[in-house]
């Protein structure tokens, strides 16, 4: 893929217009209030899955509705605590899959926990194991979630998700050895848009990293790419072309450029300007209006929705060695 949206120089200026609902605080407030009438209930169990230097936990915690959400909880054996803490959030379509498949935080000596991701979990990787509105036969599915419940704020997928990537903060600050002090937030595309949404909910994270960010920008990026995810809210207001506005003023409430106005933690982005999954102007407006006073971003200038891969980690674990001193 070429370059194919702004030049560097537009980008790096470009603050664009959002759209934010009248009622956007009131409407997370209510939803994070109402989660919290449940009890977390964050259970760690230790369980055996070969590695001998890590201490590995199958977690279950409360997120939305109260709706029992999976997790992998690691942390370095032996370690003197309280750890700083990563929690990562995934990919769209991607599960928890198997605990041994993500030790590079615990491998740099920081407490991890992998959220699983509702509903998700069956397009990429190992599997995931947290239906999305259980116990109705629920079960993981391959995606379609850009428009469940889109027709309305408050029955829309990622107003659930959302809810459980703060829960699993508040679950991290539980876990055995943890410093709750301490808690950053990172991701990659879906989990990239999560991590800004964290941090944009949640007022004392300790840093949030989100890589080549989706879910920002809804309406710009299915004017400028045709690719998926966000090409399935296209082919929805192809069809239902009488709800196209009720549509994005749903997306509106879950948009990263209005949580990132909104978040105050040291951050670091990644973009790559070839990316057409999430184009790169939905990524810079993002960080253009993120109002914490220390953020930086990676640019990958001939990259795709790849970005830096492990470039990038380097990166982050070098800002993460920073924030955590």
């Amino acid at each position: 893929m070429a370059f194919f949206d702004l030049s560097q120089d537009q980008l790096e200026r470009y603050q664009p217009a959002r759209t934010e609902p009248a009622d956007f605080d009131a409407f997370w407030a209510g939803t994070l209030t109402a989660a919290r009438q449940h009890p977390l209930d964050a259970r760690f169990d230790a369980v055996d899955v070969g590695l001998t230097q890590i201490e590995t936990y199958d977690v279950m915690f409360n997120g939305y509705g109260g709706q029992p959400i999976k997790a992998w909880f690691l942390k370095p054996r032996g370690a003197v605590g309280p750890l700083p803490a990563v929690v990562e959030y995934n990919g769209y379509g991607g599960g928890r899959g198997f605990a041994f498949e993500r030790l590079l935080y615990p491998a740099a000596g920081y407490g991890y926990m992998l959220m699983d991701t509702r509903g998700q979990g069956s397009a990429w990787g190992s599997g995931g194991h947290t239906p999305d509105l259980a116990p109705d036969g629920d079960n993981p599915q391959h995606p379609g979630f850009m428009t469940r419940g889109v027709l309305d704020p408050r029955t829309y997928y990622y107003r659930r998700l959302f809810t459980d990537a703060v829960r699993a903060i508040e679950a991290m600050r539980t876990a055995p050895g943890i410093d709750p002090t301490r808690v950053a937030v990172t991701g990659g595309s879906q989990g990239g848009g999560i991590a800004l949404a964290a941090a944009g909910l949640v007022p004392d994270l300790a840093a949030s990293l989100p890589d080549v960010p989706f879910l920002c920008g809804y309406r710009r990026a299915t004017e400028i790419t045709d690719k998926n995810p966000y090409f399935e809210i296209s082919l929805f207001c192809r069809i239902h072309r009488n709800q196209v506005e009720t549509v994005f003023n749903t997306l509106s409430y879950f948009d990263g450029w209005n949580f990132a106005t909104r978040a105050n933690a040291p951050a670091l982005f990644s973009v790559g300007l070839m990316d057409d999954i999430c184009p790169p102007s939905t990524v810079y407006g993002a960080f253009n209006h993120y109002a914490g006073s220390r953020k930086e971003i990676r640019v990958y200038q001939y990259n795709n929705h790849e970005g830096g891969q492990a470039f990038h980690d380097s990166a982050k674990l070098a800002f993460l060695r920073q924030v955590f001193a």
